[in-house]
Protein backbone atom coordinates (compact mmCIF):
# COMPACT_ATOMS: atom_id res chain seq x y z
CA UNK A 1 0.00 0.00 0.00
CA UNK A 2 0.63 3.92 -0.67
CA UNK A 3 -0.46 6.66 1.25
CA UNK A 4 -1.14 9.93 -0.35
CA UNK A 5 2.03 11.76 1.01
CA UNK A 6 4.14 9.64 -0.73
CA UNK A 7 2.26 9.50 -4.65
CA UNK A 8 2.52 13.14 -4.31
CA UNK A 9 6.04 13.23 -3.20
CA UNK A 10 6.79 11.16 -6.08
CA UNK A 11 4.13 12.88 -9.01
CA UNK A 12 5.25 16.03 -8.10
CA UNK A 13 8.91 15.41 -8.42
CA UNK A 14 7.75 14.00 -12.37
CA UNK A 15 5.77 16.80 -13.12
CA UNK A 16 8.65 19.01 -11.89
CA UNK A 17 11.07 17.09 -14.06
CA UNK A 18 9.74 17.55 -17.15
CA UNK A 19 9.00 21.27 -16.60
CA UNK A 20 5.81 21.72 -15.61
CA UNK A 21 5.42 25.09 -13.73
CA UNK A 22 2.95 24.49 -10.45
CA UNK A 23 3.97 21.20 -10.10
CA UNK A 24 2.50 20.27 -6.47
CA UNK A 25 -0.33 21.79 -7.48
CA UNK A 26 -1.26 19.96 -10.61
CA UNK A 27 -0.29 16.76 -8.79
CA UNK A 28 -2.77 17.02 -6.42
CA UNK A 29 -5.32 18.39 -8.90
CA UNK A 30 -4.55 14.94 -10.56
CA UNK A 31 -4.85 13.07 -7.55
CA UNK A 32 -8.06 15.20 -6.64
CA UNK A 33 -9.74 13.69 -9.55
CA UNK A 34 -8.47 10.46 -9.50
CA UNK A 35 -9.97 10.31 -5.62
CA UNK A 36 -12.95 12.15 -6.73
CA UNK A 37 -12.09 14.22 -4.20
CA UNK A 38 -11.16 18.13 -4.00
CA UNK A 39 -7.26 19.37 -3.20
CA UNK A 40 -8.26 20.43 -0.14
CA UNK A 41 -9.36 16.77 1.01
CA UNK A 42 -6.40 15.20 -0.51
CA UNK A 43 -4.19 17.28 1.71
CA UNK A 44 -6.47 16.64 4.92
CA UNK A 45 -6.10 12.85 3.98
CA UNK A 46 -2.11 12.95 3.34
CA UNK A 47 -1.72 9.99 5.81
CA UNK A 48 -4.25 7.64 4.09
CA UNK A 49 -3.49 4.33 2.05
CA UNK A 50 -4.26 4.48 -1.26
CA UNK A 51 -5.06 1.04 -3.32
CA UNK A 52 -3.15 -0.35 -6.70
CA UNK A 53 -6.57 1.11 -8.77
CA UNK A 54 -6.09 4.57 -7.51
CA UNK A 55 -2.42 4.67 -7.56
CA UNK A 56 -2.69 3.22 -11.32
CA UNK A 57 -4.64 5.76 -12.16
CA UNK A 58 -2.80 8.77 -10.62
CA UNK A 59 0.58 7.72 -12.06
CA UNK A 60 -0.95 7.35 -15.83
CA UNK A 61 -2.76 10.99 -15.50
CA UNK A 62 1.18 11.99 -13.87
CA UNK A 63 2.38 10.47 -17.10
CA UNK A 64 0.10 11.89 -19.47
CA UNK A 65 0.36 15.25 -18.01
CA UNK A 66 5.11 15.04 -18.16
CA UNK A 67 4.24 14.06 -22.19
CA UNK A 68 2.83 17.58 -22.75
CA UNK A 69 -0.90 16.75 -22.30
CA UNK A 70 -3.05 19.35 -20.73
CA UNK A 71 -4.50 19.12 -17.23
CA UNK A 72 -7.78 19.90 -18.39
CA UNK A 73 -7.60 16.77 -21.32
CA UNK A 74 -6.75 14.06 -18.59
CA UNK A 75 -9.90 15.44 -16.18
CA UNK A 76 -11.75 16.29 -18.83
CA UNK A 77 -12.96 19.47 -16.90
CA UNK A 78 -11.98 22.81 -16.70
CA UNK A 79 -13.84 26.14 -15.07
CA UNK A 80 -14.79 28.77 -16.17
CA UNK A 81 -16.36 32.22 -14.96
CA UNK A 82 -17.20 30.11 -12.13
CA UNK A 83 -18.88 27.47 -14.53
CA UNK A 84 -17.56 23.40 -14.02
CA UNK A 85 -17.52 23.26 -17.96
CA UNK A 86 -16.61 19.52 -19.87
CA UNK A 87 -13.70 20.11 -22.26
CA UNK A 88 -12.03 17.59 -24.99
CA UNK A 89 -9.68 17.67 -27.62
CA UNK A 90 -12.00 18.98 -30.19
CA UNK A 91 -12.67 22.25 -28.21
CA UNK A 92 -10.10 24.75 -26.85
CA UNK A 93 -9.46 24.70 -23.57
CA UNK A 94 -11.60 27.93 -21.60
CA UNK A 95 -8.97 30.35 -20.73
CA UNK A 96 -8.77 33.10 -18.16
CA UNK A 97 -8.06 35.58 -21.16
CA UNK A 98 -11.19 34.86 -22.67
CA UNK A 99 -12.84 35.76 -19.28
CA UNK A 100 -11.97 39.32 -20.35
CA UNK A 101 -14.87 39.31 -23.25
CA UNK A 102 -17.48 38.35 -20.47
CA UNK A 103 -15.94 41.34 -18.41
CA UNK A 104 -16.08 43.74 -21.62
CA UNK A 105 -19.74 42.71 -22.37
CA UNK A 106 -20.82 43.29 -18.40
CA UNK A 107 -19.18 47.08 -18.82
CA UNK A 108 -20.49 48.21 -22.28
CA UNK A 109 -24.29 46.65 -20.96
CA UNK A 110 -23.65 48.07 -17.47
CA UNK A 111 -26.17 51.08 -18.38
CA UNK A 112 -28.22 49.59 -21.28
CA UNK A 113 -30.86 47.46 -21.84
CA UNK A 114 -29.77 43.69 -21.22
CA UNK A 115 -29.51 41.61 -24.43
CA UNK A 116 -32.66 39.08 -25.12
CA UNK A 117 -30.70 37.99 -28.08
CA UNK A 118 -26.77 36.59 -28.29
CA UNK A 119 -24.67 34.60 -31.33
CA UNK A 120 -21.23 32.79 -30.30
CA UNK A 121 -19.60 32.29 -33.11
CA UNK A 122 -16.90 29.88 -32.84
CA UNK A 123 -18.29 28.20 -29.62
CA UNK A 124 -16.17 25.04 -28.87
CA UNK A 125 -16.98 24.53 -25.65
CA UNK A 126 -20.07 26.94 -24.89
CA UNK A 127 -17.93 29.19 -22.50
CA UNK A 128 -18.64 32.43 -23.86
CA UNK A 129 -21.86 31.82 -24.37
CA UNK A 130 -22.97 29.95 -21.39
CA UNK A 131 -21.13 32.30 -19.02
CA UNK A 132 -23.37 35.32 -20.88
CA UNK A 133 -26.88 33.37 -20.15
CA UNK A 134 -25.73 32.99 -16.73
CA UNK A 135 -24.88 37.04 -16.12
CA UNK A 136 -28.15 37.83 -18.60
CA UNK A 137 -30.73 35.58 -17.12
CA UNK A 138 -33.78 36.58 -19.71
CA UNK A 139 -31.47 36.11 -22.81
CA UNK A 140 -31.54 33.08 -24.83
CA UNK A 141 -28.26 32.64 -27.34
CA UNK A 142 -27.18 30.32 -30.26
CA UNK A 143 -23.98 28.82 -30.03
CA UNK A 144 -22.07 27.87 -33.74
CA UNK A 145 -19.10 25.83 -34.64
CA UNK A 146 -18.29 24.00 -37.70
CA UNK A 147 -16.59 20.93 -35.89
CA UNK A 148 -19.47 18.63 -35.20
CA UNK A 149 -17.47 17.03 -32.09
CA UNK A 150 -17.22 20.58 -30.84
CA UNK A 151 -20.85 20.86 -30.64
CA UNK A 152 -21.21 17.21 -29.03
CA UNK A 153 -19.04 18.96 -26.11
CA UNK A 154 -21.07 22.32 -26.21
CA UNK A 155 -23.98 20.40 -25.66
CA UNK A 156 -23.24 18.11 -23.14
CA UNK A 157 -22.42 21.54 -21.17
CA UNK A 158 -25.72 23.11 -21.86
CA UNK A 159 -27.30 19.99 -20.51
CA UNK A 160 -25.09 19.81 -17.05
CA UNK A 161 -25.99 23.73 -16.88
CA UNK A 162 -29.58 23.44 -16.71
CA UNK A 163 -29.53 26.10 -19.42
CA UNK A 164 -31.31 23.63 -22.47
CA UNK A 165 -34.34 25.80 -22.13
CA UNK A 166 -32.35 29.04 -23.56
CA UNK A 167 -29.71 27.67 -25.55
CA UNK A 168 -29.31 26.04 -29.28
CA UNK A 169 -25.77 24.80 -30.49
CA UNK A 170 -25.43 24.29 -33.83
CA UNK A 171 -22.77 22.66 -35.75
CA UNK A 172 -22.34 24.51 -39.45
CA UNK A 173 -20.47 27.14 -41.32
CA UNK A 174 -20.69 30.75 -40.29
CA UNK A 175 -21.71 31.89 -43.81
CA UNK A 176 -24.98 29.82 -44.24
CA UNK A 177 -26.23 28.44 -40.96
CA UNK A 178 -27.35 31.45 -38.93
CA UNK A 179 -30.16 33.99 -39.91
CA UNK A 180 -32.08 36.28 -37.49
CA UNK A 181 -30.88 39.47 -35.32
CA UNK A 182 -29.18 39.80 -32.26
CA UNK A 183 -28.25 42.46 -29.28
CA UNK A 184 -24.78 41.01 -28.89
CA UNK A 185 -22.68 39.37 -30.99
CA UNK A 186 -19.14 37.56 -29.34
CA UNK A 187 -16.88 35.59 -31.01
CA UNK A 188 -12.69 34.13 -29.33
CA UNK A 189 -12.10 33.27 -33.31
CA UNK A 190 -8.99 31.67 -34.40
CA UNK A 191 -6.53 34.65 -34.15
CA UNK A 192 -2.49 32.97 -33.85
CA UNK A 193 -0.47 33.63 -36.79
CA UNK A 194 0.16 30.11 -38.96
CA UNK A 195 3.55 30.92 -38.55
CA UNK A 196 3.45 30.88 -34.82
CA UNK A 197 1.73 28.00 -34.28
CA UNK A 198 5.22 25.54 -34.10
CA UNK A 199 6.26 27.54 -31.19
CA UNK A 200 3.78 27.63 -29.05
CA UNK A 201 3.70 25.20 -25.76
CA UNK A 202 3.45 21.69 -26.58
CA UNK A 203 0.17 21.66 -24.42
CA UNK A 204 -1.71 23.56 -27.23
CA UNK A 205 0.88 22.98 -30.06
CA UNK A 206 0.25 19.49 -29.83
CA UNK A 207 -3.06 18.57 -28.11
CA UNK A 208 -5.76 21.45 -28.83
CA UNK A 209 -7.50 21.60 -32.42
CA UNK A 210 -5.39 23.62 -34.91
CA UNK A 211 -9.09 24.81 -36.68
CA UNK A 212 -9.75 27.04 -33.59
CA UNK A 213 -5.74 27.98 -33.39
CA UNK A 214 -5.09 28.81 -36.94
CA UNK A 215 -5.91 32.29 -37.99
CA UNK A 216 -3.90 32.76 -41.44
CA UNK A 217 -0.80 34.40 -42.26
CA UNK A 218 -1.44 37.56 -39.90
CA UNK A 219 -3.43 35.86 -37.22
CA UNK A 220 -7.20 38.13 -39.01
CA UNK A 221 -8.09 35.92 -41.80
CA UNK A 222 -11.45 35.14 -38.96
CA UNK A 223 -11.97 38.77 -38.56
CA UNK A 224 -12.21 39.23 -42.25
CA UNK A 225 -14.96 37.17 -42.30
CA UNK A 226 -17.16 37.32 -39.22
CA UNK A 227 -17.24 41.55 -38.91
CA UNK A 228 -18.61 41.72 -42.01
CA UNK A 229 -20.86 38.99 -41.57
CA UNK A 230 -21.86 40.64 -38.07
CA UNK A 231 -23.26 43.70 -39.74
CA UNK A 232 -26.51 42.27 -40.91
CA UNK A 233 -26.88 39.44 -38.04
CA UNK A 234 -27.14 42.57 -34.95
CA UNK A 235 -30.00 44.46 -34.59
CA UNK A 236 -29.41 48.41 -35.22
CA UNK A 237 -28.19 49.15 -31.31
CA UNK A 238 -26.88 45.84 -31.11
CA UNK A 239 -22.89 45.04 -30.10
CA UNK A 240 -20.24 43.18 -31.37
CA UNK A 241 -17.31 41.99 -28.79
CA UNK A 242 -14.44 39.85 -30.04
CA UNK A 243 -11.21 38.30 -28.65
CA UNK A 244 -8.39 39.54 -29.94
CA UNK A 245 -4.57 37.88 -30.49
CA UNK A 246 -1.18 40.11 -29.35
CA UNK A 247 -1.06 43.54 -30.99
CA UNK A 248 -4.15 43.42 -33.07
CA UNK A 249 -5.91 45.58 -32.05
CA UNK A 250 -5.99 48.46 -34.48
CA UNK A 251 -5.82 45.62 -37.28
CA UNK A 252 -9.19 44.27 -36.22
CA UNK A 253 -10.59 48.33 -35.40
CA UNK A 254 -9.55 48.87 -39.10
CA UNK A 255 -11.26 45.88 -40.26
CA UNK A 256 -14.32 46.87 -38.16
CA UNK A 257 -13.96 50.33 -39.43
CA UNK A 258 -14.49 49.12 -42.94
CA UNK A 259 -17.20 46.94 -42.81
CA UNK A 260 -19.38 49.70 -40.75
CA UNK A 261 -18.72 49.91 -37.20
CA UNK A 262 -17.12 52.11 -34.71
CA UNK A 263 -15.11 51.00 -32.07
CA UNK A 264 -16.60 51.68 -28.38
CA UNK A 265 -14.56 50.08 -25.44
CA UNK A 266 -11.34 48.16 -25.30
CA UNK A 267 -10.89 45.73 -22.16
CA UNK A 268 -7.21 44.44 -21.06
CA UNK A 269 -6.13 41.59 -19.90
CA UNK A 270 -4.42 40.51 -16.62
CA UNK A 271 -1.16 40.85 -17.84
CA UNK A 272 -2.00 44.41 -19.83
CA UNK A 273 -2.69 43.19 -22.90
CA UNK A 274 -5.32 44.51 -25.00
CA UNK A 275 -7.65 41.48 -25.32
CA UNK A 276 -11.18 42.19 -26.07
CA UNK A 277 -13.26 44.93 -28.44
CA UNK A 278 -16.26 45.77 -28.58
CA UNK A 279 -17.96 47.52 -31.75
CA UNK A 280 -21.62 49.11 -32.53
CA UNK A 281 -22.44 50.39 -35.89
CA UNK A 282 -21.36 53.48 -37.34
CA UNK A 283 -24.51 55.13 -39.07
CA UNK A 284 -26.58 54.16 -35.51
CA UNK A 285 -24.42 55.41 -32.69
CA UNK A 286 -24.65 54.54 -29.29
CA UNK A 287 -25.51 56.24 -25.84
Amino acid sequence: MTSVAQVLSVGTKQLTDSGIEDARSEACGLLAHVMNLNKAQVFARTDEELDAQVVGAFELGVKERAAGKPFAHITGKREFWSMPLQVSPATLIPRPDTETVLELVTEVFNDREAPRNILDLGTGSGCLLLALLNIFQKANGIGLDISREAISVANRNVDCLGLSDRAQMICGSWHDAIDGQFDLIVSNPPYIPTDDIPSLDRSVRDHEPHLALDGGSKGLDAYHYLIPMSVNLLRSDGILVVEIGIDQANDVAEIAAQSGFAQYRVRRDLSGIERALSFYKKDVGIS
